[in-house]
């Protein structure tokens, strides 16, 4: 049943409440559920081919995080942090009626995983971290701090994706489709004609306030306290997950399987056969 449905869940924050939007793919009753979790600016139709391979073993739900896709912004740009981010999903797990979970997460959505993998009473089964540890190194923060405040406006799609594609070169080699796919997913049509990205500008505040200080930053101690089976994608010239802390990731905590995915920066997207066979040979193993 490969059928996506798109769904939102009223989620709880400081100031009142914001819907979750997400995309369900699979059997609407299967217990098995594959969670995917996308990074810092993009949003869950990322995963659209990775979640219709998966969806005859599993029902895959893939959320577009608050302030980014179909999800509401937050009133409070400073809550745009892993604290709200974790309440959210399990805020979704619950209306998903999932008491245990397989996660993948890329980047953003990756340190969101290991927050609830390290937490007692976890849901979390099985966990795939896609280019991202727990070492977020200040060079591919300053990177991101570049354009994340921004708010471009387009006059077409096909201005938008150069901008796209510029800015996510790091993804690799694509075909045009998959381009326009990331692209349109990710922009939202103005009133007055035209587009701009479907995200909260306003994120960049926490993001400014806690990571500017050209520092790395360190998540050993979750990383360390997680249990469960964990498998690393590394994008081979990646300069958010260094060589040396995914060596790391493979002797300490979990000790993760790490499989490196060359010709690609940060991320991997999981749009092709041979990407997506790693993550799937992984979670059904």
């Amino acid at each position: 049943m490969n059928e996506m449905r798109q769904r939102t869940v009223q989620c709880l924050n400081p100031a009142g409440l914001h819907d979750v939007a997400y995309t369900e793919w699979g059997e609407p009753g299967n217990p098995r559920v594959l969670v995917c979790v996308h990074g810092l600016t993009r949003c869950g139709r990322d995963f659209d081919a990775l979640a219709q391979a998966m969806s005859d073993r599993y029902r895959v739900i893939c959320p577009d995080v608050v302030g980014r896709g179909r999800s509401d912004w937050l009133p409070d740009k400073l809550g745009y942090a892993i604290p709200q981010y974790c309440a959210d999903m399990v805020t979704l797990l619950a209306r998903a009626d999932a008491d245990s979970v397989h996660w993948l997460g890329t980047s953003m959505g990756g340190i969101i995983g290991m927050a609830l993998a390290s937490m007692e009473r976890t849901p979390i089964e099985r966990l795939v971290l896609n280019d991202v540890g727990p070492v977020v190194t200040a060079v591919s923060i300053a990177r991101i701090g570049e354009f994340l405040g921004m708010a471009p406006k387009f006059a077409t799609i096909e201005q938008a994706e150069a901008y796209v594609r510029f800015v996510s070169a790091p993804f690799g080699e694509l075909t045009d489709e998959q381009w326009r796919h990331l692209t349109v997913h990710t922009l939202r049509p103005l009133a007055e004609g035209g587009f701009e990205m479907a995200y909260d500008p306003g994120m960049a505040a926490p993001y400014q306030r806690d990571l500017g200080d050209g520092k790395d930053v360190e998540l050993w101690s979750a990383y360390d306290a997680i249990r469960c089976p964990t498998l690393v994608l590394r994008g081979a010239q990646s300069d958010l997950l260094t060589a040396d802390t995914a060596r790391k990731m493979a002797e300490r905590g979990p000790k993760a399987r790490v499989v490196e995915i060359a010709g690609v920066g940060h991320a991997p997207m999981l749009m092709d056969p041979a990407q997506i066979a790693v993550v799937r040979g992984f979670l059904l193993g």
